[in-house]
């Protein structure tokens, strides 16, 4: 007898569906997995058998052969223990295949017959919606996760016994259901405040613009200046996540089996800060089971590196194309993945291998080819995809003794949420939220100079010698600090602080 179930495969960010095809022939007993599987899906032949038999079912000893179709797409992972356990009932007459045709399922197996979390739910939801299926049976531990989606039953299921008895109609589940604006209101992440910092009133304003525009920042100081402290501050001073971005941030960390149990939505923006061993896999993502890297967890929030020269040359060079297309392409021999990578870079070094060229405190004790040598570890081209760099000087005694006396986050972020108000109303039915997002058609329409602007960029392009990235950033940052001031044309001040903060531009880095 044939039976056949739907299920999905999880491939990047996407459910890939899965026909689960099990037919019991005559012969000698066996049981059979083919369809590509990997390791753990083979082994899903063991944890059905037990699972089947300490929840009451009977195992037949027929020869089983299980297809997980389209056979030319990798099948990995656990989730398949269920719908294999369910269409072998199914096929030896021990369920009834009516609701089988409308519902999908995905879930692991215990030895005992109960139903164990997978990553990807919220996944696995959209695609069951996707093809139009009435519902789709998930562990009972990624039920709320699976019913962000909407349009689409999501069907809690604790141990292969409920499940046969809900698709017998022999037991009602009611559909699980989720206020997910709840869940974004009832959000408290207790960030650190800004108002904590003392001083560096020039990086406090930088953070400020670098939050208003989604732009990149690179921060320069001697250690101890408060380089990382600052960094820390920035998510307190960023816009909220809207119910949109919170599903689409939760989806990357589900299929990165990083969401905590008990979790259905990550509300706050992520602040991900990787060692700097790290390697270029860890941080762009990949492996032999591609998983998300760091720059992808970031998505959506903010992605630290400390001490930025201290990470590989290949780590960092994964970052260039990311922070052009806002995405991570990983490439194998079977498939072709892609994740979201929409983040703010932040990274902080000190200006040479001591950490202190220039400080008025301390005297520098490198000799000039270290110096050249440690800040050749960045490339030009990352460099030159960095908006904002800042010199982040040493504290001073009245400073360090004296009470921190900035403004809080919450102030801060409220000209932030004005000026992202702004330019989510210029930049509508884009596929845009931010300026530092804006292409080169959208960078000539929204970034309008006045006259005296004009020239004063044009003296820069000759005496820095800015390449044409270099000159787009110029303009998206002066836009982000005209949007501060509500400003409907970008003006020589808005222009002026803009050039200020691209001292990498500047020949050997001479204004640090």
């Amino acid at each position: 007898m044939l039976a056949r179930l739907h299920s999905h495969a999880i491939q990047g960010m996407e459910a890939c569906p899965v026909e689960v095809e099990t037919d019991l022939g005559w012969g000698l007993p066996a049981f059979s997995i083919v369809g590509l599987p990997d390791a753990a899906v083979r082994e899903s032949k063991e944890r059905v058998r037990a699972g089947m038999a300490n929840s009451g079912f009977d195992f037949p000893l027929r020869r089983i052969t299980v297809n997980l179709a389209p056979a030319d797409v990798r099948k990995e992972g656990p989730s398949f223990d269920l719908p294999i356990a369910l269409s072998l009932l199914a096929a030896s007459g021990q369920l009834k295949t009516g609701k089988l045709e409308s519902y999908s399922a995905c879930g692991e197996l215990s030895l005992d017959g109960s139903v164990r979390r997978i990553d990807g739910a919220l996944s696995i939801a959209e695609g069951a919606h996707r093809l139009g299926h009435a519902g789709v049976l998930l562990p009972a531990a990624n039920a709320r996760e699976g019913a962000l989606v909407g349009g689409v039953e999501i069907i809690a299921v604790e141990s292969l016994k409920q499940a046969v008895d809900f698709l017998q109609d022999k037991a009602s589940i009611a559909p699980t259901r989720v206020d997910s604006g709840a869940l974004l209101a009832g959000c408290h992440n207790g960030q650190l405040d800004l108002a904590d910092v003392k001083g560096q009133q020039h990086a406090r304003r930088a953070l400020e613009v670098c939050a208003a525009g989604g732009h990149n920042l690179l921060m320069i100081g001697p250690p101890g200046s408060g380089k990382t402290m600052l960094a820390r501050r920035l998510p307190s001073i960023l816009p909220p996540l809207d119910i949109r971005e919170a599903i689409e941030v939760t989806r990357i960390y589900s299929v990165a089996g990083l969401l905590d149990e008990g979790r259905s939505l990550i509300a706050s923006r992520p602040f991900r800060s990787p060692h700097h061993t790290i390697s270029h896999i860890g941080l762009a993502g990949g492996g032999g089971k591609p998983r998300p890297g760091e720059i992808s967890l970031s998505h959506m929030g903010v992605l630290f590196l400390d001490e930025l020269p201290e990470f590989s040359r290949a780590a960092l060079e994964t970052l260039r194309q990311p922070m052009e297309d806002g995405r991570v392409a990983i490439s194998r021999a079977l498939a072709r993945v892609f994740y979201p990578a929409s983040f703010m870079l932040v990274a902080s070094m000190n200006p040479c291998p001591c950490g202190h060229l220039g400080d008025s405190r301390r005297q520098c004790v490198c000799l000039p080819h270290r110096v050249a040598a440690y800040r050749g570890r960045v490339s030009g081209p990352l460099l030159d995809r960095i908006d904002i760099a800042v010199e982040v000087p040493g504290l001073g005694r009245e400073e360090l003794l004296g009470a921190a006396s900035g403004e809080t986050s919450a102030t801060v972020a409220t000209r932030v949420a004005m000026a992202r108000a702004r330019q989510s109303s210029c930049l509508k039915n884009s596929g845009i939220y931010c300026n530092a997002q804006m292409d080169a058609h959208h960078t000539a329409v929204q970034c309008r100079l006045e006259p005296a602007a004009m020239q004063l960029l044009e003296a820069a392009i000759d005496r820095l010698g800015l390449s044409a990235r270099a000159h787009d950033r110029i303009l998206r940052v002066a836009r982000t600090i005209a949007d501060l001031e509500a400003a409907t044309e970008i003006g020589p001040a808005h222009l002026a602080e803009a050039i200020s903060y691209r001292s990498i531009d500047r020949k050997g880095w001479d204004g640090i």
